[in-house]
């Protein structure tokens, strides 16, 4: 500090230097915390993805593995449920968070199957998350329900359906959720043209005030 900025400081302040402070001492104290705090729920979620794949044995696929601070645990499709269900009553996974398929028609890595389905359960209490996958063949696109265990599911497996062409078996209410009753196709899936198929052509006609029509 120089002499002058001593002197401005002792007369601003009854004699007394005005404090340094390090303004980026705050904000680095916060960095820290969470990144402490992400490497705890990583190891939760770690944790709980040796546990679904422990669970599994034999019916193990793949896993766990990790991309991104995030865990995915790949079952066979029919222990899948089994394993989905344990996860509810056993390990704490109360939420069911989203549930979408995957069509790997053209993905450069290979895989079992072209479809797989993906849940993704959160253990609120350890605010943790896992992936499961099961792969689901092309030419028997089925997949167990699970409506009747997270009512949450009900839906997306209906958008599932609707735009994969997957079905879940023992859904309560298995129709299209977006597209129209009658539409032929799955605009999901990667052998689906981008500009449809000429479908928007034949779409019933939405009156939605008086004297006005629109397609």
């Amino acid at each position: 500090m120089t002499d002058a900025a001593q002197q401005s400081g002792q007369a601003s302040g009854g004699g007394r230097p005005l404090p340094i402070t390090d303004a980026d001492a705050p904000f680095a104290r916060r960095r820290e915390e969470q990144r402490q705090a992400t490497e705890r729920r990583v190891q939760r979620e770690r944790d709980l993805a040796v546990a679904a794949a422990r669970w599994l044995g034999d019916d193990l696929v793949d896993g766990p593995i990790e991309f991104r601070q995030q865990f995915t645990v790949t079952a066979k499709l029919h222990r899948v449920r089994d394993l989905l269900v344990h996860l509810k009553d056993e390990l704490g996974c109360a939420m069911l968070t989203d549930l979408t398929a995957i069509d790997y028609m053209q993905h450069d890595d290979p895989h079992p199957e072209r479809f797989c389905v993906l849940w993704t359960v959160t253990n609120l209490d350890q605010d943790a998350n896992l992936r499961i996958k099961a792969y689901v063949s092309e030419d028997a696109p089925l997949a167990p329900t699970v409506s009747d265990v997270w009512g949450a599911a009900n839906w997306p497996e209906r958008e599932v359906y609707d735009m994969y062409g997957i079905e879940f078996t023992g859904h309560p209410n298995l129709v299209r959720i977006l597209m129209p009753l009658e539409y032929a196709g799955f605009p999901l899936r990667k052998d689906y043209p981008l500009r449809g198929r000429g479908e928007r052509d034949n779409f019933p006609v939405v009156r939605r005030g008086e004297g006005e029509e629109r397609e």
